[in-house]
């Protein structure tokens, strides 16, 4: 960084100055743990010496200190390649009509609440809402260190138990969403897709955007043929932005798939890949007749449904990642 030519290349810089702060945040982490414990010895000398007033502080500082290390924990463990990378997160509707589609609202609220209280910047790639109620599907890029090595823990069902607001009857309903992550990757991954292996549609955007929204196509479908991956963009003015964005997203998504299935090329990758196979639940959120979420992978639950749908869900990605990394 102390080298002459090193803005030369803004890009390049700005990886170095992302790695920078990533390795300065591990560091300033760790000392503060190290102040802490110190401090807590320091605490615990005072109360063997009969001083009780140190005693709720000690309780406090040492629970406080376990969480923290526990956390550090996780962030040691989460070497995976794509790790540290941003993440791509993709919301669906599933079966529930208004219901799934208000389901998926409220998934996509608390994953913001979420990304928002780690100190993440959230955009919006795609949005498509509905007239009536909630949205149909949603994609979000969350840029922050470790996004993808936690938030591949979210990937998979969730379902949802309520008395519906849509239902005048006031029966309970079973609504579905899914949750699709996948890495972003970064411009240097030397990745090589056939032009003609690709379907590229454009559309009308529908989102926020002043008089240019509904009046250009300059919204982007990107379908994969040989996989039929399909991703979309429309969060920019520019139709040459959005097709940017999505050939970003889905070279992320081939890499995802190509990972899992340990394939050398993209060009063996073949057959459907639907964003997650409906009845793989993950996870339950139950608002009647009690309130409960309950992770059916790891089995942690937790009775506070309010506070999980305001984005406290690093329980149950901590639990995940504990016994999958």
């Amino acid at each position: 960084m102390t080298e002459e030519n090193f803005w030369d290349n803004p890009e390049e810089a700005q990886k170095v100055l992302k790695k920078s702060k990533s390795y300065k945040d591990s560091i300033e982490a760790y000392e503060k743990l190290v102040d802490l414990y110190e401090e807590l010895e320091m605490m615990i000398t005072f109360v063997e010496d009969g001083d009780s007033d140190f005693e709720k502080d000690l309780i406090k500082g040492i629970e406080d200190l376990e969480a923290k290390v526990s956390k550090m924990k996780i962030d040691t463990l989460l070497q995976g390649e794509y790790d540290k990378n941003n993440a791509i997160i993709s919301i669906h509707a599933g079966t529930g009509g208004l219901d799934a589609q208000d389901w998926a609202e409220m998934l996509l609220r608390m994953y913001t609440r979420w990304a928002e209280n780690k100190g993440y910047r959230v955009k919006t790639l795609d949005l498509l809402t509905d007239k009536e109620a909630g949205i149909k599907s949603a994609t979000l890029s969350m840029e922050g260190s470790n996004a993808y090595g936690y938030l591949k823990a979210e990937k998979g069902v969730h379902r949802l138990v309520r008395m519906s607001p849509f239902d005048s009857s006031g029966k309970r309903h079973t609504s579905f969403a899914s949750v699709d992550v996948m890495p972003e990757i970064e411009d240097s991954v030397d990745l090589e897709i056939n032009p003609n292996d690709l379907k590229i549609d454009t559309y009308r955007s529908s989102g926020a955007g002043g008089q240019h929204v509904n009046t250009t196509d300059s919204a982007v479908r990107i379908t994969h043929i040989p996989t039929n991956v399909v991703v979309q963009c429309q969060n920019q003015r520019s139709q040459h932005s959005n097709r940017e964005t999505a050939m970003k997203m889905l070279i992320s998504k081939l890499i995802e798939i190509k990972e899992t299935e340990k394939k050398e090329k993209i060009e063996d990758l073949q057959g459907e890949y639907n964003q997650i196979a409906w009845g793989s639940q993950i996870r339950s959120y139950v608002f009647n007749p009690y309130n409960l979420v309950k992770d059916h992978r790891t089995n942690v639950e937790v009775g506070n449904v309010q506070s999980v749908m305001d984005g406290d869900i690093d329980l149950f990605i901590t639990e995940y990642l504990k016994y999958n990394i």
